[in-house]
């Protein structure tokens, strides 16, 4: 390799000697000046560009933050105007003393079908307030599973020797009694769970209660068992699937409901007999579909705080 190839190999002395020896030593320095002159720019540039870009970072910094200041001081004032138009407390002329709870009791009956007046309070007249709550309750394991979900992206060598440790255990008969208790009791406690869902609009359940029970043996069947036994019939696809149906299945019946009921026009949908099982309208199908979504969050949070995955 010749000098003008490599000249940063050239020091002051050696070429003195080559220029004695009528080496081209010149361009080889001119070359190696060059190349220093143009590595300088080259890290000016980027030195440049690196300056551009915090600029622009601290400026959406800033932008973000003024944006997150002006919708909180918005909300803020909302709520504060809310409660300044909130009737007086104690005054005996407020409709929440006398026309709401009156009606509840005196013509829930009759209005709703059901002799559960709070499954009627709940699932007719304030039936969007509690699709609401089922709709944060699916909203919070969804951000759950996004955040502490096992997958490609975040999966360690850990988790493979944290599965097989939990295998074993479940594999050694210390778990005997646990596993005898639970194969007793779960078939009856989901029993048990879906005849409260069944029954809410006629004696105390519905979907809350049922749903937290069936949760509960879906709990401890996966404690006793082990997350692989419950994934042969409830995953993650299922979980995702059968809620987004379920809230899917109130939104929509309970939109034809007020779109055919609302404004005193009489509902297509028959109220049934008082006290049989098929009565209330609509509120034993929304006490199902209630039910499914609190079941299916309760093993949800279970499942991701201690696996991270269903």
């Amino acid at each position: 390799m010749s000098y003008k190839e490599n000249p940063d190999d050239i020091s002051k002395w050696e070429s003195f000697f080559k220029w004695v020896n009528g080496e081209d030593v010149i361009t080889a320095l001119w070359e190696k000046d060059r190349k220093k002159r143009m590595a300088g720019k080259r890290r000016k540039r980027k030195k440049d560009v690196d300056e551009i870009i915090k600029k622009i970072l601290s400026f959406r910094k800033v932008i973000y933050v003024t944006i997150s200041v002006i919708i909180t001081v918005i909300y803020i004032g909302i709520l504060l105007y809310t409660a300044y138009c909130l009737p007086e407390h104690g005054n005996p002329e407020n409709p929440t003393n006398n026309e709401v709870s009156q009606r509840y009791i005196e013509r829930g009956l009759e209005e709703t079908g059901a002799t559960n007046a709070v499954a009627g309070m709940i699932l007719d007249y304030r039936a969007f307030d509690t699709f609401g709550e089922s709709i944060v309750l699916f909203t919070s394991v969804m951000c759950v599973a996004i955040l502490l979900k096992k997958d490609k992206n975040n999966a360690n060598e850990f988790d493979e020797i944290e599965e097989r440790f939990e295998r074993k255990i479940i594999r050694e008969d210390s778990g005997a009694v646990l596993k005898f208790v639970a194969r007793l009791i779960f078939p009856v406690v989901v029993l048990y769970g879906i005849y409260v869902i069944l029954n809410g609009h006629i004696s105390p359940g519905g979907g809350f209660s049922g749903g937290a029970i069936i949760g509960a043996a879906m709990i401890l069947y996966s404690s006793a068992y082990g997350s692989e036994r419950v994934r042969r019939f409830f995953t993650y696809k299922t979980f995702s699937n059968i809620s987004a149906a379920c809230l899917l299945v109130y939104f929509f019946s309970k939109g034809y409901s007020f779109f055919t009921g609302g404004n005193h026009i009489e509902s297509v949908i028959p109220k049934g007999v008082p006290g049989h099982i098929l009565s209330g309208g609509l509120i034993l199908p929304l006490n199902i579909c209630v039910g499914i979504v609190v079941a299916c969050t309760m093993y949800g949070f279970y499942a991701y705080f201690t696996r991270g995955d269903i």
